[in-house]
């Protein structure tokens, strides 16, 4: 990461200090009525002097799509750092709208100091909103947080404070709320509530136990936000490109909780992320599970809210994402958002996936080449909210 320069400032010669103070004395008297909090003052920075009164909502681009990132800030999913956020635009070259973090709910609490750092670098928060407990490692199925208990109502205190905190936030939130159901890696999958189990028919179309557990949890979960007024939470639904396992009853489908219950539909797209994983490019990661989530409705806005490819010479990540910049608007025209996730970690052999835009000068070539391109919108663009629930 690139670390910022301080500046140092010289003391002024003496006969300024005077006027000076008469200059300062004159601004605090006509703006101390005036003062607001770090991030709104950056926040109103992306909208024109003309914006629309009252409830604002994100705006989905008729043409472009807006960029986003998840920063390796080093310390865990939910550690936001300003600095992590400013010291990747400097070194990509183009601000970003949209930044990408988790909230757990072993934390208990909504993060108001992480969505006021965001807000105050001028781009719309987009939470990873996931009934884990620590330690938070994959692969452990599932903890206390289980959807059954969920959907009895163990968990609603939390839920009810998490949506106050997020209603007296105000401004525009992207949620996902259980991304990546329809792989075997969290503890909400549906492989540990039943899996394929048939437990009814719709239209003739059977229904499967792990699905139907995980829908009902998270239209219970949206449902109490939503009583609590929390009408600035934009809800996503959020699938892996590929289900695991791809059987019939996994699909993406299987989980989708309805068009009342979503506002954007999310894809994870990754390329070779460990040394074990073969090669594949961006549009055979991409094209069938694009194809499969626009199904689920025809007009909802389509996000990749997770892309990336580690670095494994000889293959191409420069290529990958260059491929990927350049196809989308032409081949994938739905997708209004893509977040690049921008992150090294070791795994257990000792090896290392990173998948940082710097990993390589060529692969940075590339992404700062890609996002360049007018078509990728580095300011948050907003809207009268109109209600739809």
């Amino acid at each position: 990461m690139l670390t910022r320069q301080r500046q140092r400032l010289h003391a002024p010669p003496a006969f300024l200090l005077a006027l000076w103070c008469c200059l300062l004395l004159t601004l605090l008297s006509s703006g101390c009525n005036e003062q607001a909090e770090p991030e709104t003052k950056a926040a109103t920075t992306t909208t024109t002097t003309s914006a629309p009164k009252g409830p604002l909502t994100l705006a989905m681009p008729a043409n472009g799509a807006y960029t986003g990132a998840y920063v390796d800030f080093g310390e865990g999913e939910a550690q936001v750092t300003y600095d992590a956020l400013t010291a990747f635009e400097q070194m990509t070259g183009k601000h970003q709208a949209v930044i990408a973090f988790g909230n757990f709910w072993g934390d208990q609490a909504f993060p108001t100091k992480t969505v006021r750092i965001v807000a105050g670098y001028g781009a719309v928060p987009l939470i990873f909103w996931s009934p884990w407990d620590k330690p938070y490692e994959e692969s452990r199925g599932p903890d206390r947080f289980k959807l059954p208990d969920i959907l009895a109502g163990k968990w609603d205190a939390y839920i009810d404070a998490w949506a106050e905190g997020a209603k007296n936030y105000g401004k525009p939130l992207l949620v996902t709320w259980g991304l990546e159901m329809n792989g075997t890696w969290f503890p909400w999958s549906g492989c540990f509530y039943g899996g394929g189990k048939v437990v009814g028919h719709n239209n003739g179309h059977p229904l499967y136990e792990g699905p139907e557990t995980f829908k009902q949890a998270y239209r219970y979960v949206v449902d109490r936000v939503r009583a609590k007024k929390a009408t600035n939470v934009l809800w996503g639904f959020h699938a892996n490109n590929f289900s695991t396992p791809r059987t019939a009853w996994n699909h993406m489908a299987s989980y989708y909780p309805g068009k009342e219950y979503v506002d954007w539909l999310g894809l994870s797209v990754y390329g070779k992320m460990s040394k074990s994983e073969g090669w594949a490019d961006f549009v055979a990661m991409i094209d069938e599970p694009y194809k499969e989530i626009a199904k689920l409705d025809p007009n909802k806005p389509i996000f990749l809210a997770e892309w990336g490819v580690g670095e494994f010479p000889p293959a191409d990540k420069a290529g990958f994402i260059t491929k990927a910049f350049n196809l989308i608007p032409t081949q994938y025209p739905r997708v209004r958002l893509a977040v690049y996730w921008h992150e090294r970690w070791e795994n257990g052999d000792g090896s290392f996936s990173n998948l940082r835009v710097n990993s390589s000068p060529e692969a940075l070539e590339a992404y700062k080449t890609g996002v360049a391109a007018p078509y990728w919108i580095d300011r948050p663009q907003f809207a009268p909210q109109t209600p739809t629930h």
